[in-house]
């Protein structure tokens, strides 16, 4: 069977895996798969699962926040913020699930954040706003 070369690329990781045989992903035409020889192509993939499998005959799957597909001279590009990858879908799944859990909560913290400092800020604008009527 033919292989092809699969460059997964993060902010912090690099792996290169020689032996795909077949890469299934989703983007907004929906799901799609890609085998040795296929035509150059480029795609923004969505959050979510995809899988790969090798040359041995098993799928490994990959939690992905998004990410770049770049198809070109028989190697796939995927560039993403993170990703994890794992051979067994159902612990992958609940990874997925706690870090979206975590981003979810990360993401609140920060919106309550924003919300007390521009409280802060209307708050400290008015004072100085009183103090220039008092002055006049």
């Amino acid at each position: 069977m033919s292989q092809f070369v699969l460059h997964l690329q993060s902010a912090t990781q690099y792996e290169r895996i020689e032996d795909v045989t077949a890469f299934v992903g989703q983007d907004a035409s929906g799901s799609f798969g890609i085998m040795a020889g296929h035509h150059r192509m480029m795609t923004p993939l969505f959050f979510g699962l995809a899988r790969f499998r090798t040359g041995d005959g098993e799928w490994q799957f990959l939690a992905l926040p998004g990410a770049l597909l770049y198809f070109v001279n028989n190697e796939l590009f995927l560039n993403t913020r993170r990703y994890l990858r794992d051979r067994d879908c159902t612990r992958i799944t609940h990874a997925l699930d706690d870090q979206l859990r975590t981003e979810e909560a990360t993401l609140r913290q920060v919106k309550e954040s924003l919300h007390r400092l521009e409280e802060e800020m209307f708050k400290r604008l008015w004072s100085l706003g009183r103090g220039r009527e008092a002055s006049i």
